[in-house]
């Protein structure tokens, strides 16, 4: 096999991988809907959790298409001691579907989508929730891009492009709150 095969296959396998990434540990198949492949990823298990909780497992199972702002079990872990198990008892279910509805935005909206709805705007985008509030994506300090809630506060978007059969995911670092 002459070197020149040799790299076709390289390619192949990367595009391969990257249609394919690996979140949590997992990989991300885009045959799948956004909670079969959530459910395998070790770093948003506190995510599948609260989803379950708020009784949203079929909404965000069905055929979308949604933008999912995934936070991390870090970023969960770096709310308030107690807040997490307090948002998990069925009493505090609404509260618990205000803050998850407010990581989804209607439509299938991938990095390249958010950078031209941005630029188009003068560098920040405004999104309208499935909770109905709006929620900023603009260019991070660092370069990347980030979220801002409607309180001011920010998420860093760690991994883009988490193609699903019913949407897309991005991971962020933070939780907004509407």
């Amino acid at each position: 096999m002459s070197d020149e095969g040799g790299s076709e296959v390289a390619s192949s396998a990367s595009v391969a991988a990257s249609s394919n990434p690996m979140v949590g540990g997992a990989a991300m198949y885009p045959t799948r809907n956004i909670v079969e492949n959530a459910v395998n990823s070790a770093d948003h298990t506190t995510l599948v959790a609260a989803v379950k909780a708020a009784g949203l497992v079929e909404t965000l199972s069905g055929p979308g298409p949604f933008t999912v702002f995934a936070p991390t079990n870090d970023a969960f872990d770096a709310l308030p001691d107690g807040t997490v198990a307090t948002l998990l008892k069925p009493e505090n279910k609404a509260t618990l579907t205000q803050i998850l509805t407010y990581h989804v935005v209607p439509g299938r909206l991938t990095a390249a989508d958010l950078a031209a709805k941005a630029k188009m705007a003068g560098g920040k985008a405004m999104l309208t929730t499935v909770a109905g509030a709006k929620l900023t994506v603009s260019k991070s300090p660092s370069g990347g891009w980030m979220l801002t809630d409607t309180k001011g506060g920010t998420a860093n978007i760690t991994i883009a492009d988490v193609m699903q059969s019913n949407g897309v995911i991005h991971e962020i670092d933070a939780i907004v709150m509407p």
